[in-house]
């Protein structure tokens, strides 16, 4: 399940689903709201019936990215006001176009000694949103670390302990692994080794299962740059040979991946994951995998 952002900017279906052909895609995120803003759009229910009817049809599983202005953890009582009802919004979005879950960032702090109460806001939040969806076996709520820097509630994989903790580990809650977050937040994916070691800590902070969504980036930006620069698979800093591990990792199989990574159109995206299908066969040979090698 190889798959792409899609950019939908005219309707959900009728763009969405010729993005998805284009670029081969085997598994498709979209946003259904601004992702800078905080406007919060019906939707269009003929679109949103054709894009549930296109993704069955493909055998396509799809998500939703909540707006990146999302904070649960801001001293700001308005922003996490606005950011309850995004992902609120979300959530009912995804369930009207059948996607599987609403990936969200972990948010920050924003100032000093605010962590203790911005993590007793993530719990406020997001345990009724938790709650409604598990009983109605809904889309689950997929929290994303951060690439580190402003006081982030989660950017190593670790810190997802607190995370997870805050919510009582609910069920519910997902995760999304953002390679080029990682690596910004510090993870060396690029050494040997680097994402089996990070994909390992990862399963044994928040247990097996709870991995549901990845997002292959390569990064314009050093290790621990703290910087999100989404860059084209192999010609980031992050390399091939680590993409090669990620996917043959357990904790990753049958787990969709979706590149966000620059493109025109489809074409970045479809080359991407032209990319990453033949790291993938290679990962399944006895040979090792390494960027002198491919």
């Amino acid at each position: 399940m190889l798959g792409a952002h899609a950019s939908v900017g005219g309707g959900l279906a009728l763009k969405g689903l010729p993005y998805v052909d284009g670029a081969g895609a085997g598994a498709v995120q979209v946003y259904v709201s601004n992702s800078r803003g905080w406007a919060l759009p019906d939707g269009d229910p003929e679109q949103d019936e054709l894009f549930l009817a296109g993704c069955t049809e493909r055998a396509i599983p799809s998500y939703i990215h909540a707006s990146l202005l999302v904070n649960l953890g801001s001293p700001t009582e308005e922003t996490v006001t606005r950011s309850a009802e995004t992902l609120a919004h979300a959530l009912r979005r995804a369930t009207a176009i059948g996607a599987r879950g609403v990936v969200f960032h972990a948010g920050s702090a924003v100032t000093d000694g605010y962590a203790a109460t911005a993590l007793r806001q993530v719990r406020d939040v997001l345990l009724p949103l938790l709650d409604t969806s598990a009983a109605e076996d809904g889309p689950r709520l997929l929290v994303e670390p951060s690439a580190g820097g402003g006081r982030s509630l989660a950017s190593k994989v670790t810190d997802l302990a607190d995370y997870l903790d805050a919510v009582d580990g609910h069920p519910a809650l997902g995760v999304c692994f953002d390679t080029c977050h990682a690596w910004a937040a510090g993870h060396d994916l690029a050494a040997e080794g680097g994402m089996t070691e990070t994909l390992d800590a990862l399963v044994e902070t928040v247990g097996a299962g709870r991995l549901a969504l990845v997002h292959a980036n390569d990064s314009k930006d050093a290790c621990g740059s703290t910087r999100d620069r989404h860059e084209t698979i192999g010609a980031g800093t992050i390399g091939q040979a680590a993409f090669a591990e990620l996917l043959a990792h357990p904790a990753v199989a049958g787990v969709p991946v979706i590149v966000e990574t620059p493109t025109t159109g489809h074409a970045g995206h479809a080359a991407d994951i032209a990319t990453l299908a033949r790291l993938r066969a290679l990962s399944a040979t006895a040979e090792p995998v390494s960027d002198k090698s491919l």
